[in-house]
């Protein structure tokens, strides 16, 4: 067995249907009157409302459209209603928006009942609006993020001939919506995945729920997100034989959320977002003592960086607990660590500063390189250092680092990602051929001095320790940093190893060996090809991780402590 980027599991007591005569059929046979068809701005709603409208008239069913859009509030006063998420003359980024979806519609449609036909309301919000049955459209967030990209989706509430915005996607877009999806959990009556807009995969609400409460008590897949950058190497391509046409690939997002989805069906399956396996299963999921803390937020994702004959990632940093919080509103920040899958000779990790780091002339040549574009060595004030194989390197907030080129680092991290603060990027262009920008005045504010020297040594680049052990296995702690509220284990056996989630999730990784099976004590197993990640929710209890082929294994498992 090798890497599947498609993992996938079975509707429970249900399928999948495909297309929009599917979706016909079922209003005909209901013949419910008005109909909420809900979803996110950036999908093609035109598209969608006239293919639905006609694959009802090709049935028998008439029906009519009322495009909730329309009742937004106009243009400028939904940015007005957003403003708390402006950050003054900040081109990249903006503070996470807290407001609710229904604070934007200037009001509410009140469509009348027709006992022979049906009323299509569609759009983002359309949920708000009284209904018979609700359906919920919804697109992958990599297809909303290219759609903004190649301008042919623009933002909630923007007239549609102006151009969409990146940013006001990443941080009023998505958090809005993703909340009000979240809330519609429990009653949608049909979920469908618009990847492919000319033909919905779609399924049974009733379906859906039930395949969520199966995913959340046994070990899961979620499906992984590829991507170029400027700086990507060719190992994901020519080691995991993931297929792109693109030039490179730099990143694998295995485990994130809100963007990580969920393969429900074998042939033609339908991608359902994570964050609905959350809003329905947190505690089962996380441990209700960890849902306590982060509520509908899986807090640790996995990614890999793929620098293997590519160039160094930029030099860079993330917020403090506090900046996060006070600055761009988030309850919690994004500490790291990499952990180095695969490496070259000559490969290195930038990590801390020196002990003779000059801060005042670091900043200076900072400036100098964003304008008017000097280039200068990051080397003269941040640590270097051997990129070892199956060593963890600690990154708590604050600390200047980068992944060297000749690397494949598996990253495991906090979850939030946006608020990534570069000092240099190597005067470095996009793939559109845009000069990538840094964010000197975010990054020198959140620099932590401390992070330098010999202590950057001792304290981010530990020795493992063994925590326990027996014949032909042993679990090693990899970090103890106190600043991270997770930790990072690693498995280690020739065979198979027992452990238990004791009430808290474990997020695991094949970094060394073929396969291995995820067993639990409920009878659940589950395939584990090398490089892939899985998650064992915390309802899973004692589970064992057997050698299924190949030699000695070593498997990374991240968890909250």
């Amino acid at each position: 067995m090798s890497y599947d980027p498609e993992p996938r599991y079975p509707v429970v007591q249900g399928d999948v249907a495909v297309g929009y005569h599917a979706l016909a059929a079922e209003l005909v046979r209901r013949r419910s009157s008005v109909v909420a068809v809900d979803g996110p701005a950036a999908l093609p709603w035109e598209l969608v409302s006239a293919s639905l409208s006609a694959a009802l008239s090709e049935a028998g069913l008439p029906s009519r459209g009322v495009d909730v859009r329309q009742f937004l509030a106009p243009w400028l006063e939904v940015q007005r209603r957003t403003a708390s998420a402006d950050l003054a003359g900040d081109p990249v980024f903006a503070r996470t928006f807290e407001g609710s979806l229904a604070e934007l519609f200037e009001e509410l449609p009140r469509p009348s009942r027709h006992p022979n036909d049906a009323t299509l309301v569609f759009g983002p919000g359309s949920a708000l609006v009284d209904h018979d049955l609700l359906w919920y459209f919804d697109l992958p967030k990599r297809s909303s993020l290219d759609a903004v990209r190649r301008g042919s989706a623009g933002n909630l509430g923007q007239p549609p001939d102006e151009p969409g915005s990146e940013k006001r996607l990443l941080f009023v877009d998505w958090p809005v919506l993703d909340r009000h999806k979240q809330e519609l959990a429990s009653r949608i009556d049909r979920y469908a995945d618009l990847t492919d807009p000319e033909h919905p995969r779609s399924l049974d609400g009733a379906a859906l729920r039930r395949s969520l409460r199966a995913l959340a008590t046994a070990p899961f897949r979620t499906r992984p997100t590829f991507l170029p950058g400027p700086w990507g190497g060719q190992w994901l391509r020519r080691a995991l034989g993931v297929a792109a046409d693109t030039p490179n690939l730099a990143w694998s997002y295995e485990l994130i959320t809100p963007e990580s989805g969920i393969l429900l069906g074998a042939s033609e399956p339908a991608e359902v977002a994570f964050e609905l396996l959350m809003a329905q299963h947190a505690e089962e999921v996380l441990g209700v003592a960890v849902a306590e803390r982060f509520g509908m937020s899986f807090p640790i994702r996995f990614d890999y960086l793929d620098t293997l004959d590519g160039g160094d990632l930029s030099i860079q940093c993330h917020p403090s607990e506090r900046y996060m919080r006070e600055t761009f509103g988030l309850p919690y920040t994004q500490h790291e660590t990499y952990y180095v899958m695969v490496t070259s000779p000559g490969a290195k990790i930038f990590l801390g500063l020196r002990e003779d780091a000059d801060l005042d002339a670091f900043r200076a040549e900072a400036e100098q390189a964003e304008d008017p574009g000097r280039p200068f060595e990051p080397q003269r004030y941040l640590e270097t250092h051997p990129a070892m194989q199956h060593r963890l390197y600690v990154i708590p907030a604050g600390t200047p680092h980068a992944s060297g080129a000749g690397n494949v680092v598996l990253e495991i991290s906090a979850t939030p990602y946006l608020y990534t603060l570069r000092f240099y990027d190597w005067l470095r262009r996009d793939l559109n051929g845009e000069l990538r920008p840094v964010h000197l005045e975010h990054a020198f504010s959140n620099l932590d001095p401390s992070r330098r020297g010999a202590a950057v040594r001792q304290e981010l680049i530990p020795e493992p320790v063994v925590g326990r052990e027996g014949p032909g296995w042993a679990e090693l702690t990899l970090s103890t940093l106190a600043e991270l509220f997770f930790a990072v284990n690693r498995l280690d056996f020739a065979d198979e190893i027992a452990d238990d989630t004791r009430g808290r999730f474990h997020a695991l990784n094949l970094v060394a060996g073929e396969q291995v099976d995820i067993v639990t004590a409920a009878g659940h197993v589950h395939p584990l090809a090398y490089a892939e990640t899985i998650v064992v929710p915390a309802a899973v209890g004692a589970y064992r991780v057997r050698r299924r082929s190949g030699g000695p294994c070593k498997v990374v498992k991240a968890f909250v402590r």
